[in-house]
């Protein structure tokens, strides 16, 4: 007897071929206007917006306040193979002066946003002093996994620009260096307003000694892993394999390293990349490996992005006029605004003020930030965060993913290389 539902729709199998499909039309659409991939990242989101909402209950089992294991799983891995790819990016570090405009950026600009957006979630959206804390901290960081036009090229490349360098390394700090906040979220959340000794615990522990200790470990087990991939065997050596996968593993060998002795992995694996960029630093396995992770990084986001488009319909009794307010006044206000004022006297032109100011993107950091702090205690306006950083993300997706690639290419061709000799 033939099985009558032989031809029964399934709803696990149609949202296999909805993700499929998605993120192929939202990659292959762009090409009849544009060449730049990042105009994909909103059509991604769109994508999910549209077309899995309409699979029966697969938005409601996407919604990050009921599961936000998966997001944080599923995020985190983006990011450690962004913040190791930016790290590998960079062929110059050269002197100080070429770093002023990141210092600026990680000193000034971050922690007067993170005090910005949570006085506007405090104020505007009626949120707890924990939760509006919180807020800043996720939205503070730009995002290493959706800038990548912004950033400076591949490896042994060359040609770095102010810009491209500003905007790469702040990427790759700023992720790790806003972890402290959201653990300073958490503390107020389980303490409440006035934590006593817990802010000075929080500041030596969570601040000096896991910044410090992401740092050296990362520059430890990036040496490590140069040696193990250029160095030893002498005459054999692992990296003319092409075995990508080899380093990845290191990457995750790393991050799981540097989070065991209580330091930020964040840090760590952007520190190791920049390392590793040192050993052999013209061997073609370097671009081998950075096309290996930008494969992993480009696919992981994907799936994220439409993940975020997918969730819309169950965060939409959040999304008020607040929320909305929010991400407006940090992508078009605050940002760009201290910003442009933080890196006067860096060295930069108006110019390249402007764009490095304006091309705060966030994006899939924000997401692990948020599904971390939701994994580890109960915020009251759970809602209403995941809905103002969906939101947010949104935004600047919209914004900085369609015109950062013309604008920074405008504005990097502006300043002419110096003569020879």
């Amino acid at each position: 007897m033939q099985d009558s539902a032989f031809f029964e729709l399934s709803a696990y199998h149609l949202a296999y071929a909805a993700i499929g499909g998605g993120i192929i039309l939202a990659y292959w659409l762009p090409r009849f206007f544009s060449g730049r991939e990042p105009a994909a990242s909103a059509l991604l989101i769109l994508a999910g917006l549209v077309s899995l909402p309409l699979i029966p209950g697969f938005a409601e089992g996407l919604n990050p306040k009921e599961d936000p294991a998966l997001w944080e799983t599923i995020s985190e891995l983006a990011v450690i193979v962004s913040l190791f790819g930016t790290g590998l990016r960079i062929d110059n570090l050269s002197d100080y002066a070429r770093w002023r405009p990141t210092i600026r950026l990680l000193a000034v600009v971050m922690p007067l946003t993170i005090l910005a957006v949570a006085l506007l979630g405090w104020q505007i959206a009626g949120m707890t002093f924990a939760g509006a804390v919180l807020l800043g901290a996720v939205l503070s960081p730009t995002d290493p996994v959706l800038a990548g036009d912004v950033q400076v090229g591949p490896p042994t490349e060359g040609g770095e620009h102010p810009v491209r360098f500003a905007l790469t390394t702040e990427a790759g700090l700023n992720d790790g260096l806003a972890f402290p906040f959201v653990y300073l979220g958490l503390i107020l959340a389980a303490e409440g307003f006035a934590p006593a000794g817990d802010l000075l615990d929080w500041f030596l522990r969570d601040v000096m000694y896991r910044i410090a200790v992401g740092a050296l470990a990362g520059a430890a087990l990036g040496w490590l892993l140069g040696r193990v991939l250029f160095v030893l065997p002498r005459g054999n050596i692992l990296a003319d394999t092409g075995a990508g996968v080899v380093a990845l593993a290191g990457v995750l060998f790393c991050y799981g390293a540097t989070e065991l002795i209580e330091g930020y992995g964040f840090i760590g694996v952007f520190v190791a990349g920049l390392v590793l960029r040192r050993t052999e630093a013209e061997h073609q396995f370097h671009g081998q490996l950075h096309n290996f992770n930008e494969a992993i990084e480009h696919a992981l986001t994907a799936l994220l992005l439409v993940m975020i488009g997918a969730a819309f319909p169950v965060l939409w009794g959040y999304l008020d006029w607040p929320a909305i307010l929010i991400g407006m006044v940090l992508v078009f206000g605050i940002r760009p605004a201290t910003g442009y004022v933080a890196l006067l006297g860096c060295g930069l032109c108006q110019r390249e003020r402007l764009a490095v100011a304006f091309y705060g993107v966030r994006g899939i950091g924000s997401v692990y930030y948020l599904a971390y702090a939701a994994g580890h205690i109960e915020f009251r306006d759970e809602g209403a965060l995941w809905a103002t950083v969906a939101f947010t993300i949104l935004l600047s997706t919209l914004v900085h993913g369609l015109s950062a690639g013309v604008i920074v290419d405008w504005v990097t061709r502006a300043r002419r290389a110096p003569p020879a000799g």
